[in-house]
Order: C-alpha cells, then structure tokens, then sequence
C-alpha cells in the first residue's frame, strides 16, 4: 500500500488524476506521462473497471494493487522518487479525501458516465467519487473527460450541472485541424487541451496562431 503519510505543501504543484472505465484509458495514460515529464507529482486512483479497459485497449497488464501499480506506472514513464502516487478506491486517509490535503487541481480521465454521474450526485462511494467530492466544495479545479457517444439526456443534465458548477468538461473528441496522421496524434491533441486548461506549458499541439507569431 502506498504512503500517505505525505505533505502536499513540499512540491509546487500537485495534481490528482484518476482514470476509470470508459473507453480511451490511452488518454488517462498519456496524460499521467505528461504531467511526470513535466515534473508535476501526482495522485493517481484507478478504477476496477479502468484496469479492465487498459488491459483491452493497451499492451499494459495493469497490476492489481495500488502498491504494484505505483511501481508499474514509476518504472513505464520513469519517475522520480516519490513523484508519484497510487491509491486504492477504499483508502480513505488518503490526502485527496480531504480539502486540507488535496492538490488544487483534479482530472478525471476518461470520465465514464458512471463517475459522471456520481460526480454530479456527491455519491463518494470509492475515493475517485470523494476526492472529486472535495475538489467541488473546495471550489478547486476539476476537469471531466468524458468519453461515450451518443450523449443521452441524463449525461447532458449531469454535464451541464457540473458545467454551472465550475467544472470543466473536455470531450475526448479530437480535431483534425492539424492533420493528425497517427492515433498518437489524435490522443496528444486532446491531452494537449487538457494540459493548457491545467495551465502547464505543452508541446504537444501548437497553440491556435502561433504560427502567425
């Protein structure tokens, strides 16, 4: 089990990221990669049903234990020493479920409908649902990648109630503004959104116009 006994106020920036069972856990992935590359620590929880979906759409055997998936994530992107941080869904003395622990910003990514839902309902059933929970009565960041399609009403209402709050709903719908060749590329574009929205510097996806500078 990973430590929790950790000061969020040592590093500058802190995120938590929490990955669950939509499909495209390549985004959650290549997000998480980003943000260590960019010497950011993070928080990482991932879903019962995110660790089947990585196992289906990725090459990754997504260990079991929060303890053996710290160390698979830490060894694949190569982090630093304590740089990053894994929990389990039911760790509740985690610092993400509680305001006076929890970094300023949180991503959801992908964002099933499910933690959608639950998000949008304060359900904190399992720590991906409170940590949300807090970032949302701390008025903190949160940003929502949800991936499905069609949208029904229900997901348009919880969407749209979340919206009103503050948070933050990226679609995990690519452009193809800049001609993406690869599914590398259509991932990176919408990492890039998300990166620029956690106002962290990218080099992913040229920002509109900078080639008119």
């Amino acid at each position: 089990m990973s430590d929790v006994n950790v000061n969020v106020a040592d590093t500058p920036e802190t995120i938590t990221l929490a990955i669950t069972g939509a499909s495209g856990a390549q985004y959650g992935l290549r997000l998480l990669q980003c943000l260590l590359a960019a010497d950011k620590r993070v928080f990482v929880m991932i879903s019962r049903a995110a660790q089947v979906v990585i196992s289906t759409e990725t090459d990754f055997k997504m260990p079991g234990t929060p303890a053996d998936q710290e160390q698979f994530l830490s060894q694949l992107y190569k982090a630093k020493p304590n740089q990053l941080k894994v929990f389990g869904r039911e760790q509740w003395m985690a610092p993400v479920a509680s305001g006076s622990g929890a970094p300023s910003k949180m991503v959801v990514c992908p964002c099933s409908t499910g933690s959608l839902s639950a998000i949008a309902t304060g359900a904190s059933n399992n720590l991906i649902e409170r940590a949300a929970d807090v970032a949302l009565k701390e008025r903190r960041q949160l940003i929502l990648v949800p991936r499905e399609a069609p949208y029904s009403e229900i997901h348009l209402e919880h969407m749209l109630k979340l919206t009103r709050m503050g948070v933050i709903v990226i679609p995990a719908s690519p452009g193809f503004y800049n001609r993406p060749t690869t599914v590398e590329d259509m991932i990176d574009f919408v990492v890039a959104r998300i990166m620029n929205q956690l106002d962290i510097e990218q080099n992913l996806l040229p920002r509109w116009g900078d080639d008119l500078i």
